[in-house]
């Protein structure tokens, strides 16, 4: 057997450790460890317990020795925008904060006080959210200001895990970028931005690309889970990762990583902060090789979870996708509207839209999945018009990644309203993604096209074309 590559895959729901080698040019998985993730709410905030999520990391690597396949190097993936502020003895300031608290509610005014929405997205390219990093600092400056008295650095989430591992802190370029923070032109941190919004400097420490070797394991690491490691940065932001996966060779793809969210876009060589990109709300992620991910935010299968868990989580999601498939309710809802980011109930939240909206209210939980997946077929359809009208090119395809690949009802209405061929594959992106970019660091792949070739020669790809009975 060849060299073993781990990928540490943390989403919002869960986390995973997918051991990888390559074996006649094809890529091999296998899940060595699962763990559960999500906020919890800690005295009126929803928060993340990194402790917890730390030790789960430990467990993986230590099953790793268990079944012994020992890898020789890792890298850690998770969400964006979430971080942690560290004092000079590199303890944690603070509650970790999860994207979905409300305290940025009115922190969005608070950052335009000192630059326009305009110049921001001139300046950034990043587009608005109001989770997104800057906004989370301005709720820090505004609301618990002795933290940043204190504070010495600032780490995003799995930057902070693999320092733990090696004590070397490394800020990792795609992730960063997700902050609002960084100039699509200099690759690094926008620090007169960052002086204008009144946030302490020291805070931003040095970027560094993903493929970047960050260390070993410290000693007491390699004590506790029984070896050492090389671990190198992956596109540690999740659809970084899963972007570096889309097993297409050719130029100007589209793209919807389908997971908790919906990130659909194509690549650039250079990023796009024009105004009319800006009311399109478009965004320009770092993407692996300093390509930008030009793409949208959409709210995702983030919906059918949060129903789900509703149901009592007796069905399953490909259970739920066929009853959904048996309706003929016409009614759509906006997926990007804010009442779905984190309501009390998603189901109330659905029906109270389509009464609000003078639509058909759903009369039971199928009608409900079936307006979620229509609603976000026909937000895919939108999306393609802008992105068609903002690169003036025409994409015959969408490649979709991810968990939500594993969608067949979703992949077939997203064929249907978009009228385009959908190619659905491989579900574990992103951890493919994280692999890939470990495996050129060890010059084991090429380069990005050659990672690329390999996961669509590694892994089935379905195809659905634009009828909605294409199975």
């Amino acid at each position: 057997m060849g060299t073993y590559y781990l990928a540490v895959d943390i989403g919002a729901s869960s986390g995973r450790h997918m051991l990888g080698c390559l074996e006649d040019g094809r890529l091999k998985l296998e899940e060595i460890y699962r763990f559960p993730n999500g906020m919890k709410e800690e005295e009126g905030s929803l928060c993340w317990d990194v402790k917890a999520l730390f030790d789960e990391i430990k467990e993986g690597l230590k099953r790793c020795r268990e079944v012994g396949k020992i890898p020789s190097f890792m890298g850690i993936d998770t969400w964006a925008v979430d971080y942690v502020l560290l004092d000079q003895q590199d303890r944690i300031l603070g509650k970790t904060y999860g994207y979905r608290d409300d305290r940025t509610k009115g922190m969005d005014q608070k950052v335009y006080e000192a630059i326009s929405p305009e110049e921001l997205y001139a300046r950034t390219g990043i587009q608005k959210q109001i989770f997104n990093t800057i906004y989370q600092l301005m709720a820090v400056k505004e609301k618990e200001p002795e933290l940043f008295e204190k504070a010495a650095s600032m780490l995003m989430i799995p930057d902070y895990f693999h320092f733990l591992l090696t004590g070397v802190k490394r800020t990792e370029y795609t992730n960063a970028t997700t902050t609002q923070l960084v100039s699509p032109v200099t690759k690094d941190w926008d620090y007169e931005l960052i002086d204008m919004l009144g946030y302490p400097r020291r805070l931003f420490g040095g970027i560094s690309r993903p493929g970047a070797l960050v260390g070993n394991f410290t000693r007491e690491i390699q004590e506790e889970v029984g070896f050492d490691c090389q671990v190198v940065l992956p596109a540690t932001h999740d659809t970084g990762s899963a972007v570096a996966a889309v097993p297409a060779t050719e130029e100007d793809v589209l793209y919807i990583s389908s997971g908790t969210w919906s990130l659909m876009g194509t690549e650039l060589p250079e990023a796009d902060c024009s105004q009319e990109s800006r009311r399109y709300n478009l965004t320009n992620e770092g993407g692996y090789e300093y390509r930008f991910r030009y793409l949208k935010n959409i709210m995702g299968l983030w919906m059918i979870q949060s129903v789900r868990k509703e149901f009592g989580e007796k069905y399953s999601y490909g259970y739920i996708c066929e009853q959904a498939r048996k309706q003929s309710i016409p009614s759509l809802v906006d997926c990007n509207d804010q009442m779905f980011l984190a309501p009390a109930s998603m189901a109330e939240a659905v029906k109270e839209y389509c009464k609000k909206t003078g639509q058909p209210v759903p009369g039971n939980e199928w009608e409900i999945a079936a307006v979620i997946y229509n609603s976000l077929g026909k937000c895919y359809g939108d999306t393609i018009g802008q992105i068609e009208q903002m690169t003036g090119k025409r994409y015959d395809c969408i490649y979709v990644v991810g968990g939500g690949s594993n969608a067949e009802y979703l992949n077939q209405v997203t064929a249907r309203h978009t009228g385009r061929t959908v190619y659905a594959g491989p579900g574990e992106a992103t951890a493919i993604g994280n692999l890939l970019v470990q495996m050129i660091y060890h010059q084991e792949l090429e380069g990005l096209n050659q990672a690329r070739a390999c996961v669509k020669k590694s892994f089935e790809i379905k195809k659905y074309d634009n009828r909605l009975d294409d199975g």
